[in-house]
């Protein structure tokens, strides 16, 4: 049983990448990106506050692989409730548990990739394949323009990037697990590739360290 860890900045391409290697080997993804916004949302749909240290413990304890597929996880909702969980160190720690146990126990026993910021290091560091997918912040930064742009969102470019480097050096610089490639970790540039060109060169490493 393989587990492949993904982990690299915002708008690398990461979870695109991810999904296309799970549905091509036949392994289960996980989105680690939604747990905090599961639990929010569950909270949220139950009526109760996400700040309630002792629900929202039992709720991330609680939190299964099918709460990731509701439809509301993606709005500002979401959002707002996955920042107040993801202050609760027992919620940390519960779903800490959570993506160890996805990893290594998947629901079709196959396979498990799982993207993020901290895969690698500290959630699978024990993982047969790493991954860390980079682009550079201008790169990454057109890609999420024209994301925001298609979604009808009115921002400019130069918001956008500006946002993107202060979200990079948060990631990178704060004490607790880093943004950094994990040891064994394959570095893939994405910033002169393509999706189909970035999925062909990720498929032919996880196929060699495999």
């Amino acid at each position: 049983m393989t587990i492949i860890a993904i982990d690299g900045p915002a708008a690398a391409g990461k979870g695109t990448l991810a999904r296309r290697l799970a549905a091509e080997l036949g392994f289960d993804y996980l989105d680690t990106g939604l747990i905090y916004r599961a639990v929010g949302m569950k909270l949220v749909r139950a009526g109760q506050d996400p700040s309630d240290t002792a629900l929202a413990e039992a709720t991330a304890r609680a939190l299964s692989p099918t709460d990731l597929q509701a439809g509301d996880l993606r709005d500002d909702t979401a959002a707002t409730a996955a920042s107040k969980v993801a202050s609760i160190p027992g919620v940390r720690a519960a779903l800490l548990d959570f993506q160890r146990v996805f990893a290594r126990h998947p629901p079709t026993g196959k396979g498990a990739v799982l993207d993020g910021r901290d895969i690698g290091t500290v959630v699978c560091p024990d993982a047969e394949v790493k991954l860390f997918v980079t682009a550079s912040a201008e790169i990454r930064a057109r890609r999420r323009f024209k994301e925001l742009q298609d979604k009808g969102l009115d921002t400019g470019f130069e918001t956008v990037l500006a946002d993107l480097k202060e979200r990079d050096e948060r990631d990178r610089t704060r004490s607790v697990a880093p943004l950094i490639p994990a040891e064994g970790a394959v570095v893939l540039d994405t910033s002169d590739l393509d999706a189909d060109q970035a999925f062909a060169r990720a498929l032919t490493l996880v196929r060699a360290a495999r």
